[in-house]
């Protein structure tokens, strides 16, 4: 039987290696050297002998009697190194089972594109065609990631998974966690030739053309999806979707709520008080409205259905509320001043007339109107 080699030598460390740096020499050496990774006709052999060192140097009394007395030290302490029976079961608890439960999820990921449309837009609805840069399949390995001709295989580390689990033993306490294969990189997938064309990541980088359609009455800040419409996912896996979220510019006129709109428009004192028929802006064209005899400055006059489209209630609109302002001129014709001065009569008015200003004042004292 051929001696046994120095336990340090075997993992790798000094002799003054603390305990953290051991852990990590076997980890790595565990991985690399376990029989359902490595192809070496001494793997099984390899591992056993990293397991067994670890064994030993991870134990503080036995280190210290391995330091001491070397292999024979350790003869008659209840270590059977011999078969080692349970060396799979150690490496489970220190670096990990391989999960072989499910294959790996990939998809590529979701995109988003932000477009402004203006409010009239917003009312017929609008087509616009943007740029999106994405991740398209590859033509060459029609996503495979595997040079034309060749194949691919499952990952030998994570065997297909894409994810690897280690698990860490404190007392009574089994600690797991699960991480991204470092061998595959969460894709699962072995390519020993990559295509050359997008380098085995099956997909590569292209700015596209798309045509946006936007429907009508649509809200500030709401997206649109489309399915598949984002990155390739890596390897021929699914595709992540585009989003496009639409802004309204701010209107120079109308506030928009919901549905309805909001203006204002300024009248004169006789159209409030008489009442009138006017024609009032509106989003695509001009609405009539009656002002009822009366109106108040301030009040609130709504013409029906002279809003914006209602998503999902075909053929429905909002209205359009618009405020009166009630405008006083500035300066006054004589006449004008009569007139005022007879209705404050008629309403029961005493009205002491002010001056409108110095050249008004010279026309008055003139006699001019």
């Amino acid at each position: 039987m051929a001696p046994k080699r120095d336990y340090y030598e075997v993992l790798g460390v000094s002799r003054n290696a603390d305990a953290g740096a051991i852990r990590s020499a076997y980890r790595k050496l565990a991985r690399e050297h376990h029989p359902d990774v490595s192809d070496a006709p001494d793997a099984h052999q390899r591992f056993q002998e990293i397991g067994e060192a670890y064994a030993v140097l991870s134990d503080g009394d036995q280190r210290a009697r391995y330091d001491r007395l070397g292999h024979a030290g350790l003869e008659g302490t209840g270590f059977d190194f011999g078969g080692f029976p349970d060396i799979f079961d150690m490496f489970r608890a220190v670096v990990g089972g391989f999960g072989f439960e499910e294959e790996p999820s990939l998809r590529g990921s979701d995109l988003l594109e932000e477009i402004e449309i203006t409010l009239e837009e917003v009312a017929t609805g609008v087509e616009r065609e943007i740029a999106v840069s994405r991740y398209v399949t590859c033509e060459e390995c029609a996503g495979e990631g595997a040079e034309p001709g060749t194949q691919r295989a499952k990952c030998p580390t994570c065997r297909g998974v894409g994810r690897v689990r280690y698990q860490q033993r404190s007392m009574f306490l089994t600690f797991s966690q699960e991480a991204e294969c470092p061998d595959c990189r969460g894709t699962g997938i072995h390519i020993a030739k990559p295509c050359p064309k997008c380098k085995g990541s099956g997909r590569r980088r292209k700015t596209e053309k798309r045509t946006v359609s936007v429907p009508p009455g649509i809200e500030d800040g709401q997206r649109i999806r489309y399915t598949g419409g984002g990155d390739a996912g890596p390897l021929g896996s699914a595709g992540g979707d585009l989003y496009v979220r639409l802004h309204a510019r701010p209107h120079e006129l109308f506030v928009r709520r919901g549905s309805d709109l909001a203006c204002e428009i300024s009248l004169e004192f006789p159209q409030v008080a008489l009442g009138d028929v006017i024609e009032v802006p509106g989003i695509l064209e001009p609405h009539e409205l009656t002002v009822p005899p009366g109106t108040q400055h301030g009040d609130t006059l709504t013409v029906k259905g002279g809003g914006l489209p209602t998503p999902c209630r075909r053929g429905r609109r909002g209205d359009l509320h618009v405020l009166i302002r009630v405008t006083v001129p500035r300066r006054l014709t004589k006449k004008q001043r009569d007139l005022l001065l007879r209705l404050a009569g008629e309403s029961g008015l005493e009205v002491t007339p002010q001056a409108s200003g110095f050249v008004h004042a010279i026309g008055e004292a003139l006699g001019g109107k």
